[in-house]
């Protein structure tokens, strides 16, 4: 079985990589991890921020595939906002569907569904039964931006859509894994659109000029800071365990395959 985890930075898969050896390949620029968990082949890629990204990632990682060996499994996973009261920071949710709101024409709007079974075994884990999360192409920094979207979903992202998406025309099997790093009810520190790079990622100088405009956000900053890690490191647990159980479900049922036959 091949499994294909996304995370958008290297700083929301860190705390997994503390729990495992992976090996790094670099594929047109794309940083890809390997590892071997139980019976799975379980490839990590770092897509970048925002759909743009994520489309483009998804495009390369579809052409290093083998073409007789799509990935049978995809799990969008990273860091997520909440939109709800009712999500804390560091809990992992596990959605059934994904509304997308993009500007850019060149990117779809719409409804998704991840797979069924796949949520469920998620929520057996201890996910949040968290409905809908929406995917659109601009951070949410202010609460009343997320109180906004509040009806329509409960977490939000810059990413699941797209990926949902390329994984389903791939006919891979997808959930989407994610830990909320920040409250419906706080604002950001800063306008982290305004710190995206040409790469999309985070620059750490653009976060220095926002800071320079706003000194007195670093207080709030190295929390979000320290918010961000801990629900990286639930994630990060929340994974080991989860493919643990995917892998020991696919080996019994290729057991009672053989047996039946």
């Amino acid at each position: 079985m091949r499994v294909l985890v996304t995370f958008a930075v290297e700083a929301e898969f860190a705390p997994w990589q503390k729990l495992r050896s992976f090996n790094l390949l670099d594929y047109q620029g794309v940083k890809i991890r390997k590892a071997k968990i139980g019976g799975a082949d379980v490839w990590v890629l770092i897509t970048g921020i925002g759909v743009h990204a994520a489309s483009r990632s998804m495009d390369l990682m579809l052409g290093m595939a083998d073409k007789n060996q799509y990935f049978d499994v995809c799990i969008s996973s990273g860091l997520a906002g909440a939109l709800c009261d009712s999500l804390n920071v560091g809990d992992v949710v596990a959605p059934k569907e994904l509304i997308a709101e993009m500007q850019d024409s060149a990117h779809e709007s719409g409804r998704l569904e991840v797979d069924a079974e796949l949520r469920q075994l998620a929520l057996q884990r201890g996910a949040k039964d968290a409905n809908c999360l929406f995917t659109t192409d601009e951070i949410l920094i202010k609460a009343d931006q997320k109180k906004s979207c509040a009806s329509r979903a409960q977490s939000v992202d810059m990413e699941s859509f797209e990926i949902v998406r390329q994984a389903t025309a791939w006919g891979a099997r997808k959930v989407v894994i994610r830990a909320i790093s920040d409250s419906a009810t706080e604002d950001l520190p800063i306008n982290f659109n305004r710190t995206l790079s040409e790469k999309n990622e985070v620059s750490l100088g653009k976060v220095i000029v926002e800071l320079l405009k706003k000194p007195l956000a670093l207080p709030a900053l190295i929390r979000f800071g320290k918010q961000s890690q801990h629900a990286g490191t639930r994630l990060a647990a929340f994974l080991e365990n989860y493919l643990q159980e995917i892998c020991n479900r696919e080996t019994a049922q290729r057991a009672q395959g053989v047996t039946a036959a």
